[in-house]
C-alpha cells in the first residue's frame, strides 16, 4: 500500500520536514503497513489542498492519503471542504469511527469536521493536526484499511 501524507497548516509552513505532526503521520503510515511515497505541507488554502489531493490520487497513484490539520471550526479550517472538492464519493463510516474513538481522549471530539472520501481508487482520510490524533487513529484504521484498499482496487 502506497501512501501520501499532507500536513495542512499556514502557521507551520516554515517548519522543518521532521516536525512532530509529520513524524506522527509517518509513524501512523508505518503502523498501517503503508510505504510513504510522498509527504508535503500546504497552507490552509482550499484550492491548494484540493490540488495536492488530486495530484496524489491521479499522478502519484497512491492508495491512501492521510491529511493532518485544518479539520476544526475556525474560518481557516478548510481541509474537509477541499477533500470533498477533490473527491467523487464519501466514506462517512470511517470519519464517524475516528470521531467516536476520539471521544475517549477529548471532550472536544464532536468539533472535529474531518471527512473520509474517495477519488478514483484512492482513499483520503482527514485527521486533526495534533500528533496525538495520528496515534489515536491507528486502532480505528488498522483493522479496516487493508480491506478498504482491496475493495478500491477492484
Amino acid at each position: 500500500m502506497r501512501a501520501a501524507l499532507l500536513t495542512v497548516s499556514t502557521s507551520r509552513a516554515g517548519d522543518p520536514p521532521d516536525d512532530p505532526g509529520t513524524l506522527a503521520l509517518r509513524a501512523l503510515a508505518a503502523a498501517l503497513g503503508a510505504e510513504v511515497a510522498v509527504a508535503e505541507r500546504v497552507p490552509d488554502d482550499r484550492a491548494a489542498i484540493a490540488a495536492r489531493l488530486v495530484a496524489f490520487a491521479d499522478e502519484a497513484a497512491v492508495d491512501l492519503v492521510l491529511t493532518a490539520g485544518g479539520t476544526g471550526m475556525t474560518v481557516d479550517d478548510v481541509t474537509p471542504e477541499a477533500t470533498l472538492d477533490a473527491c467523487e464519493r464519501i466514506a462517512p463510516g470511517i470519519a464517524e469511527a475516528l470521531r467516536l474513538a476520539s471521544r475517549e481522549h477529548t471532550h472536544a471530539w464532536p468539533l472535529s469536521r474531518g471527512v473520509a472520501a474517495i477519488r478514483g481508487r484512492t482513499l483520503v482520510v482527514n485527521l486533526p493536526g495534533t500528533p496525538r490524533a495520528a496515534a489515536e487513529a491507528e486502532p480505528v484504521l488498522g483493522p479496516i484499511l487493508t480491506h478498504a484498499i482491496r475493495l478500491l482496487r477492484r
